[in-house]
């Protein structure tokens, strides 16, 4: 496979460009890297079983450890989650930002995405890239970080370059990530919750 490199510019006709391409890639179950404020994050659909299928492949990684699917909105977790009071008042805090909710899923979600588990992972990034990416693709996304399993998660695309040539479909160079580690997991527990990742 040849891994197509591109940059977001700054230039509106290239970037809406670039991601109308990526969006393709996704619609077709295909894998996209693409900057977020955390790390960059390896994007497929999260309603294509084999996108799921081919995120686990590319980066060696067991196909029961679940994924974390990137929203546009907070709202939009209503279609792929159950949400509740305590989802909602958490958004209104800490997103869009580095926060993941883990909620009971739908079943839009296939289980290849969740690792088989009756829960999803929801995460609404701030950075405008992958916002763009998520909106433009009309699919949630299914998005760990873009590196192989067991090497650090990459901050610039040449990390990911590096790492994934070759693996995955096309690269997003949207600059170097602003917070540089992955965001925060947590689990609701009735009106409780349980930190999963500080």
């Amino acid at each position: 496979m040849i891994t197509e490199f591109l940059k977001i510019t700054g230039e509106r006709e290239n970037d809406e460009s670039v991601i109308r391409r990526a969006a393709d890639v996704i619609a077709r179950g295909g894998l996209v890297a693409v900057p977020t404020e955390t790390v960059y994050g390896l994007d497929g659909s999260a309603l294509l079983d084999q996108s799921a299928h081919k995120i686990y492949e590319a980066k060696g990684r067991p196909s029961d450890n679940p994924l974390i699917v990137h929203i546009a909105y907070p709202s939009d977790a209503e279609k792929i989650a159950y949400t509740n009071e305590a989802y909602y008042r958490l958004a209104e805090k800490f997103m869009p930002g580095p926060l993941t909710i883990v909620l009971k899923k739908k079943d839009i979600i296939p289980d290849s995405v969740t690792g088989g588990l009756d829960s999803v992972a929801v995460r609404c990034p701030s950075n405008s890239v992958a916002h763009s990416l998520i909106e433009v693709s009309g699919h949630p996304i299914a998005a760990p970080s873009a590196n192989r399993s067991g090497i650090p998660s990459p901050t610039k695309a040449e990390h990911v370059l590096d790492d994934m040539n070759g693996l995955i479909d096309m690269i997003i160079d949207g600059g170097e990530c602003e917070i540089g580690l992955e965001s925060t997991v947590i689990r609701l527990d009735g009106d409780g919750c349980t930190v999963l990742r500080p």
